[in-house]
């Protein structure tokens, strides 16, 4: 799937299929809240199971009764080569790894305190984000995420005028009060200042 059709997607721009991808994520999200991954996936295997077989048991029998010789009703799926290239799962898998290693790169330098400023940021995030934990799951959040990167596109674009300026507002008093404390503390100006 590319960049242009996820763009699509999020935007809104064909409603129908948004709609089934969005409603589908939220089912699925919600299912989890009920029931464990295992029983949700052996759902989804067996709703999709039973309309399969009852189209191919339908198909044979509208064959029977007209005398016709279609054909497996699923023959151009069957067909079709599904496996993974070797060229595929190397871009991927080098692509993840080449993910990993700036990731590990970046924790190291955030726990060992080469820029004092930034351990300092990470260490409010994640003392936040032990606030948020406490407040939500992993799942709720999953699907609060949802919601947001199907609503917030959307809201955005027919209110960007009113939201930049008041993320500007925001944005530079959150320099004035960065810049504040960074003059108060000692050893707490960055190394390129």
């Amino acid at each position: 799937m590319d960049a242009k059709r996820v763009v699509e997607l999020l935007y809104w721009r064909d409603i129908k299929t948004t709609g089934v991808v969005f409603g589908a994520g939220l089912f699925l999200l919600l299912s989890l809240t009920v029931c464990s991954i295992v029983s949700v996936c052996s759902y989804i295997a067996l709703a999709l199971l039973s309309v399969t077989i009852t189209f191919r048991i339908y198909k044979g029998i509208l064959q029977a009764v007209q005398k016709s010789d279609e054909g497996h009703p699923f023959k151009l799926y069957l067909d079709q080569d599904v496996s993974l290239s070797e060229d595929v799962v190397h871009k991927y898998s080098d692509l993840a790894l080449e993910r990993l290693n700036t990731l590990i790169k970046e924790l190291r330098r955030l726990f060992l305190v080469e820029d004092l400023v930034d351990s300092l940021k990470f260490a409010v995030g994640m003392w936040v984000l032990r606030y948020v934990g406490a407040l939500f799951n992993g799942l709720t959040l999953l699907i609060l995420g949802l919601i947001a990167t199907f609503s917030c596109p959307v809201i955005y674009e027919k209110n960007q005028a009113q939201i930049d300026h008041y993320i500007a507002l925001v944005s530079t008093q959150v320099k004035d009060i960065v810049g504040k404390v960074q003059a108060k503390v000692p050893g707490m100006k960055r190394k390129t200042e």
